[in-house]
């Protein structure tokens, strides 16, 4: 019987996993919803989606071990377990899962070497330094609230600030009142609601902005997303600020250029440190201006990341086959999603 090793990435918008044999190659995937340990809806259902799927025909008798790489599992180590722990039974394993940063697995999702620099942005934002494929030390990460500065929650708030901001008078005309607004309709009938205006009328295609517009609409459908799916809702605006801005509105071009500054003062504050730097987040993988003005930024060459799931399943064999995970981490990076793609165009 072929042992087997799972390894799963699971953040703030959607979770991926893999199975391997102890050999490097995948003979199953997952996918699944959110799964921070902190703020998504329901953490341990996404999981055990992404472990079912990733199962599906395989014996889970075969799993030897598994690395599950959650955000939020720095900051809430025991949620995160418990969730983990959780979800591995469900889905029929035996043993218990290491749990581990989310920026640990991405890191290994990019390089064999034990050591380096990871930045990543994604629906949250942080950048920590490995040793000997161990995190020991980090900036920001501290969610939404208190900083995840240059994610796409922080983009997505700033959006949505920037829009009341013009609609409110204290800022003049962007592209972004009619885009943001477009793209929320979606999320909630308009009703009669708060302050400042008509409410805002159903269109084809988004929001029909010829005259006034509701503020209190507004406020209400983000309060509901963010209520409903929590605040990496708010990130669901990146991709919309990234299109504004593409077509040269200066608000949104100067949100993006706000948000490269913070990235990339976040990952300098760690200071210099042997091994790569690697970026991740959807943010920073995919062919996005923010990514461009990142990596503009930043010193030296950039390693992107291809597959967190990946890296997470190499961890795994790591610990439990030092002696020839080498050269199995190796062909788990060769037969990873490649960067860019979502879970959606690998599902």
């Amino acid at each position: 019987m072929t042992a087997l090793v799972v390894g799963l990435d699971g953040g703030g918008t959607g979770t991926r996993c893999v199975v391997a044999t102890l050999s490097g190659e995948i003979t199953g995937r997952g996918y699944g919803g959110a799964a921070n340990a902190l703020s998504s809806p329901d953490p341990a259902l996404s999981l055990g989606t992404a472990l079912r799927t990733a199962l599906d025909g395989l014996d889970p008798a075969r799993v030897v071990g598994g690395v599950l790489a959650l955000a939020g599992a720095r900051s809430a180590p025991e949620r995160a377990t418990a969730v983990a722990d959780s979800a591995w039974r469900a889905a029929g394993l035996t043993g218990r899962p290491r749990v581990v940063p989310d920026t640990l697995a991405a890191f290994a999702g990019a390089t064999g070497e034990p050591s380096g620099t990871v930045l990543v942005a994604g629906t949250g934002a942080t950048a920590v330094r490995i040793e000997d494929r161990r995190v020991t030390r980090w900036a920001d990460g501290y969610g939404w609230l208190l900083g995840d500065e240059g994610s796409g929650t922080w983009i997505g708030l700033r959006a949505v600030r920037a829009v009341l901001a013009c609609l409110d008078g204290r800022a003049g005309p962007t592209a972004l009142r009619e885009a943001v607004l477009g793209r929320v309709s979606g999320d909630s009938t308009p009703v009669e609601a708060g302050t400042g205006g008509t409410p805002v009328r159903a269109a084809r295609g988004g929001v029909s902005v010829g005259g006034d517009v509701s503020i209190g609409w507004l406020v209400g459908v983000v309060e509901a997303g963010v209520a409903r799916e929590g605040p990496g809702w708010l990130a669901r605006l990146a991709p919309v600020v990234e299109d504004a801005a593409r077509a040269g509105d200066a608000t949104a071009s100067g949100i993006l250029d706000k948000a490269a500054f913070r990235l990339t003062e976040t990952v300098l504050t760690l200071g210099p440190g042997a091994g790569p730097l690697v970026v991740a987040g959807s943010l920073l993988t995919g062919p996005t201006l923010l990514a461009e003005r990142v990596r503009a930024l930043l010193p030296g060459p950039v390693l992107t990341t291809r597959d967190g799931a990946a890296g997470a399943a190499a961890l795994a064999l790591h610990t439990l086959s030092p002696g020839t995970a080498e050269a199995a981490h190796l062909r788990l990076l060769t037969e990873g999603i490649p960067t860019g793609r979502t879970t959606e165009e690998t599902a």
